[in-house]
């Protein structure tokens, strides 16, 4: 009889490359039993293989990838980690990556080559069809992280005055047609989308029915200057599948998908939880090198904000010698307050990403948080000062720990939405910035405020 966990494991494997299967292809790639590694990849998926590229040791990736090469889905790109991708397209080569890249659609295409330096960008740009790479050097003269890198220029639109048999007809037989869409845009005579039509709806028409009969008037266009965080947002706050892109002219110009901005999301979130933690991006995948220059720098960072907290104890250092408690006690108002500053930090950056936090909500948001901070401060200020005057047999020491206490802590919940808020019109990115600055001032403040008292009123 098989047991839930059984079950759950079987249910796993039906998906992914599992781990008895990379370990298999190693052992086939390392005894060079090519046609039994054929075998074993045969039924993946692009992203499935793309998994086992980034499990894969670098002799064995190559191995691989040497294998699949007359054969190369691009759609593997798209699923590998930077620091793997580069790798792999070295491994490929420009002319097979051309080819390659030749068979995806503008968008994902896109992806591969903007993410590629320079030379190798002009090398593999010089091995495409001439066709299409004018469109994809034209969207590379959009601005990066705008809607024009974003969008498919392959698009399902039809004229005004064509019926749904029309329609349908230009849909089987046309060539220009995208592998998949959701939406059939109609445009006006100067190329402007007036209207979209769901392909579902159009199946359920008589054929002799006026496509603008049919058709959502109503539509949300994206100027192709636009933001891709915005984009993400517009998608999310009107639940869209697809949208159009238009130049400044208000032509239709490509289109953007639901699959296009839910890799954004991902791609943003992921950058956020990185950036809070200290990390440009992820580094899970990237050369020991690289990953011990990226971290050195924030370390490096927090070495700085160490030696100031350090600097303030050390104008106290009489205050400590005359009363040693002081040494124990002074961690307390600093840990409390950085990890109260930072959940305030977590929300106020997803609220910023959101757009909830806006400035009709600012200053009840500042209102809400240091209240929080004021309640939370007071709480633990009497629970900490209960269990220091116990300990150290001082009513003076308790009262001054829970002071300082109060004091960092509703300092903290005030930094907590006023710096990400501040560094966010600054241009700047608030996830990368923020714990960094308010770490800093915490510690620096903590430290500063519970001696400082301590100095005025008990020695």
């Amino acid at each position: 009889m098989s047991t839930p966990e059984n079950e759950q494991n079987q249910a796993h494997s039906f998906y992914g490359a599992s781990a008895d299967l990379v370990k298999a292809l190693m052992y086939a790639l390392h005894e060079e039993t090519l046609d039994h590694a054929r075998t074993l990849i045969a039924p993946l998926h692009a992203a499935d293989l793309a998994d086992v590229l980034e499990n894969l040791q670098p002799e064995y990736r190559a191995k691989l990838v040497e294998l699949i090469r007359p054969h190369f889905d691009p759609d593997i790109l798209n699923h590998l980690d930077d620091s793997v991708k580069d790798e792999v397209i070295e491994l490929i080569g420009t002319q097979d990556l051309a080819a390659a890249l030749s068979d995806l659609e503008s968008d994902d295409a896109l992806s591969v080559i903007e993410d590629l330096d320079q030379t190798l960008q002009r090398e593999v740009l010089r091995a495409i069809p001439a066709e299409e790479r004018a469109i994809l050097e034209e969207v590379l003269t959009y601005p990066e992280d705008s809607a024009g890198r974003m969008m498919q220029r392959e698009v399902a639109y039809v004229p005004t005055f064509w019926t749904v048999s029309d329609v349908m007809a230009h849909l089987t037989k046309s060539q220009d047609v995208p592998a998949s869409f959701y939406d059939v845009f109609v445009v006006n005579p100067k190329h402007q989308p007036v209207g979209s039509v769901p392909v579902c709806r159009l199946l359920k028409q008589k054929s002799d029915t006026p496509i603008e009969q049919v058709m959502e008037a109503e539509l949300y266009k994206i100027p192709v200057t636009m933001d891709k965080e915005e984009v993400a947002h517009v998608f999310h706050h009107y639940g869209l599948v697809s949208a159009p892109v238009i130049d400044t002219s208000n032509r239709l110009v490509g289109m953007i998908t639901v699959d296009d901005v839910v890799s954004v999301m991902e791609e943003e979130a992921t950058e956020d939880i990185m950036h809070l933690a200290g990390i440009s991006e992820s580094d899970f995948h990237a050369p020991i090198s690289a990953t011990f220059i990226t971290r050195f720098r924030w370390l490096f960072v927090t070495l700085i904000n160490t030696a100031l907290a350090v600097f303030v104890i050390s104008q106290f250092q009489h205050t400590i010698e005359k009363l040693v408690a002081l040494a124990a006690l002074m961690p307390i108002a600093t840990a409390m307050a950085g990890n109260s500053g930072m959940q305030v930090v977590t929300v106020t950056v997803r609220a910023i990403a959101t757009r909830d936090l806006r400035p009709a909500n600012l200053l009840r948001s500042f209102r809400k948080e240091i209240s929080v901070g004021l309640m939370n401060g007071l709480l633990f200020a009497v629970i900490i000062g209960l269990v220091s005057a116990l300990f150290f047999k001082s009513l003076g020491l308790s009262l001054v720990l829970g002071g300082a206490l109060i004091f960092n802590m509703a300092w903290a919940s005030f930094a907590g939405i006023m710096l990400p808020v501040t560094i966010h019109k600054m241009g700047l990115d608030p996830a990368l910035s923020a714990g960094p600055l308010l770490t800093t001032t915490t510690d620096v403040l903590g430290f500063a405020v519970f001696l400082g008292l301590a100095s005025l009123f008990l020695i």
